[in-house]
């Protein structure tokens, strides 16, 4: 796959060291010439360039991405980048960063972002998981879909301890994309048991967020 990233600072680069790792090609764009270190990442395509001019990303060639991250420090930049990758490249996939939480409503799909991730966002989530056990918190929404990325701690009083993934009766339309053990990802099999403790990310609705609590969680939500 080949993803374009649009922001070449300390997010830009963790983004592209964790796609070329898993085998992906990476090229990152960035303004600022202070900003363009390839020794950082030496494996990347690197281009100087405003990521706002139509001149700039037909010179990265988008139309050749199958992916571009708008992970700039700059809210408008990442909105405008998204949008002319979108709508000028048609390139299929789009992630756009938020800088601002308050700029969040902004980066939907007519401004054509596909996923936005909010760091302030993902933050608060991490920090709510540390300290809360069956409570399901939502890292990101997909615009695509009406649907969320959700993480919830398996308590140790769940029915489904124990019990093979493949026997959780879940909502419509939800799913369990990965479980998170002792610092391992494992993909979800039908039958590998799920333990108290576990960190079960799923993909579901906003309208099954709380059925999918109380299936898992019934004693801390009243199931």
């Amino acid at each position: 796959m080949r993803v374009a990233i649009a922001g070449a600072g300390a997010v830009g680069r963790s983004i592209a060291r964790e796609l070329i790792h898993n085998g992906h090609q990476v090229l990152l764009i960035d303004k600022k010439a202070e900003s363009i270190k390839p020794e950082r990442v030496p494996d990347a395509e690197w281009l100087l360039a405003d990521c706002c001019e139509l001149s700039s990303l037909e010179e990265a060639r988008l139309d050749r991405c199958d992916v571009v991250i708008a992970a700039t420090g700059d809210d408008k930049a990442n909105l405008v980048t998204s949008l002319l990758a979108k709508t000028e490249f048609g390139v299929p996939r789009t992630v756009g960063r938020v800088n601002h939480p308050n700029n969040e409503w902004l980066f939907t799909e007519a401004w054509g972002v596909d996923v936005n991730v909010s760091t302030p966002r993902i933050m608060s989530a991490l920090v709510e998981e540390a300290v809360t056990v069956g409570d399901l918190v939502r890292l990101f929404t997909f615009r695509q879909g009406n649907a969320n990325l959700v993480e919830m701690t398996l308590p140790a009083d769940s029915p489904y301890v124990g019990k093979p993934a493949g026997l959780i009766p879940l909502p419509e339309n939800c799913a369990l994309v990965t479980i998170l053990r002792d610092g391992q990802v494992y993909a979800p099999d039908a039958e590998q048991p799920i333990e108290s403790g576990d960190e079960l990310l799923f993909v579901v609705p906003d309208e099954r967020e709380d059925e999918l609590e109380r299936l898992l969680a019934p004693r801390h939500h009243g199931g």
